[in-house]
């Protein structure tokens, strides 16, 4: 469940911010997380799927990924998280399957969002990004 400072991405909705900026937000709610040591992550790639699945079981409207960028298991959760998200149903996760996500979870490093571990992500990013021969907004 997403905490009380991470609703603010809905005023970020409100406000007219890119659905971006909104997940944003929950994915910073994320790297707290784990700096704070609620759970750990085995990337910082990880981490910020985390936090977007969040973001769009929280009704962010976040398109998952097109086809080809990621993996077709990832799309699909993408994909369902997104149209839990969009629909009105709120159902409470499955307490013994949360448990265990959690548990799996907390047995993970917590250097994935140490500063060093993201300044490394977004050097590689920003390298296949310009690879891609794309900049800027434009995907």
């Amino acid at each position: 469940m997403p905490e009380k400072k991470t609703i603010e991405a809905r005023k970020d909705a409100r406000e007219g911010k890119a659905p971006s900026t909104q997940a944003g937000e929950f994915v910073r709610e994320e790297m707290d997380h784990i700096r704070q040591g609620k759970h750990g992550a085995r990337s910082p790639e990880q981490a910020i799927a985390i936090g977007l699945s969040k973001a769009r079981r929280a009704g962010v409207k976040l398109p998952p990924p097109k086809k080809g960028r990621v993996s077709q298991q990832t799309r699909a959760k993408a994909e369902r998280d997104y149209s839990k998200g969009q629909s009105g149903n709120r159902s409470q996760p499955a307490s013994k399957r949360s448990r265990s996500r959690t548990a799996v979870l907390k047995k993970e490093s917590r250097a994935a969002a140490s500063h060093r571990a993201l300044s490394r992500h977004a050097r590689s990013v920003a390298r296949a990004r310009k690879s891609r021969g794309t900049v800027g907004r434009s995907s």
